[in-house]
């Protein structure tokens, strides 16, 4: 009769046993939970409930001994290891892209160095990058005359370039520049040109750079005097000058 009760005993603990397996294994987490926003958090770090009923098991939040697999940043979150590349750096795999067009601000202003006489002499041009990315400008400008302010009715200058063309990146933000330095107007008035052509006045300038495209700038303080159409042009720097 023990024996019997004994197998009955063992029969229900057996039977108790499973229905709180079954319970358990109706429980969200047994296998992976969806996040919600396609993220799987792995099994092994949601099961604090079944480990805290386990003799020997170690509580959440402590550490147990031996390797330990690291866990799943929460979705949006980030690592300092993983932290983006400053601005001004390359895209990881190639160097920057040339700057379009798009990304490009462009202004001009009189420069503070400039030939003497009354004419513009020297204007700076300032391009500003106002796209998200680094990108690239490099290379001398092609310059013309915008008549009555019409780029199509630019007339091209004689450029003579100056100083070695090398790339110049540019972050979100920064800037170069580039500085024309005309022939210059003389005398008062309508003044007059030392080669005895008439000067030229240009409402705005169409500057151009290879495959950064053509802007149109206006001088802030003016239009453009010059003589002979001539123009000598630096390199993209990115340092402005004076």
């Amino acid at each position: 009769m023990r024996y019997v009760n004994g197998m009955r005993g063992s029969t229900v603990a057996v039977v108790v046993a499973s229905a709180a397996l079954a319970v358990a294994g109706c429980q969200p987490g047994g296998s992976g939970t969806d996040t919600g926003d396609g993220g799987v958090t792995p099994s092994g770090a949601v099961s604090s409930a079944a480990s805290s009923s386990t003799p020997g098991a170690p509580k959440p939040g402590s550490s147990a001994s031996g390797p330990s697999t690291p866990s799943a940043s929460p979705p949006g979150s980030s690592s300092p290891a993983a932290s983006a590349p400053p601005s001004s750096a390359p895209a990881p795999g190639g160097s920057a892209a040339t700057c379009s067009a798009g990304s490009l601000k462009a202004t001009a202003r009189q420069a503070a160095e400039r030939p003497t006489g009354t004419g513009t002499g020297a204007a700076v041009v300032e391009f500003t990058n106002v796209s998200g990315r680094t990108c690239v400008l490099k290379g001398h400008p092609t310059v013309a005359g915008a008549g009555n302010g019409s780029p199509e009715m630019n007339v091209p200058l004689t450029v003579k370039p100056t100083g070695t063309a090398a790339p110049v990146e540019v972050a979100p933000g920064g800037k170069a520049w580039v500085k024309l330095t005309f022939v210059q107007v003389q005398g008062e008035a309508d003044g007059y040109c030392v080669s005895g052509s008439a000067p030229v006045v240009y409402p705005t300038m169409v500057v151009r750079l290879t495959g950064s495209g053509s802007h149109q700038v206006a001088l802030d303080d003016g239009q453009f005097a010059e003589c002979d159409d001539s123009v000598t042009v630096t390199a993209v720097s990115a340092l402005r000058p004076s």
